[in-house]
């Protein structure tokens, strides 16, 4: 499907805040299953779209985490010993 670039920031948008496809789907007033076919496809502009929303909210969360951790949180130190070995993995 072609998406408008009002459309793709929308996904962007929403994705951000962590809402489900089908939830999205229904904001942009097309079939679920056409955007989860059009996000499982890595090379299309919904996918990225989808993708950066979500993966700049989770850098956000991260930043979070890293000053938790820095002040002593057990936790925060914990979930990022835990990103830094998924990063390594993922290397």
């Amino acid at each position: 499907m072609t998406y408008t670039d009002k459309e793709l920031e929308e996904i962007e948008k929403l994705s951000s805040i962590y809402m489900k496809i089908s939830d999205i789907a229904i904001m942009l007033d097309i079939p679920a299953d056409v955007l989860r076919d059009d996000i499982a496809d890595r090379s299309s502009l919904a996918s990225k779209a989808y993708r950066k929303g979500k993966i700049a909210s989770k850098v956000m969360l991260h930043k979070q985490q890293m000053e938790l951790a820095r002040i002593g949180s057990p936790l925060a130190l914990d979930t990022m010993s835990k990103n830094l070995l998924d990063m390594e993995d993922d290397e």
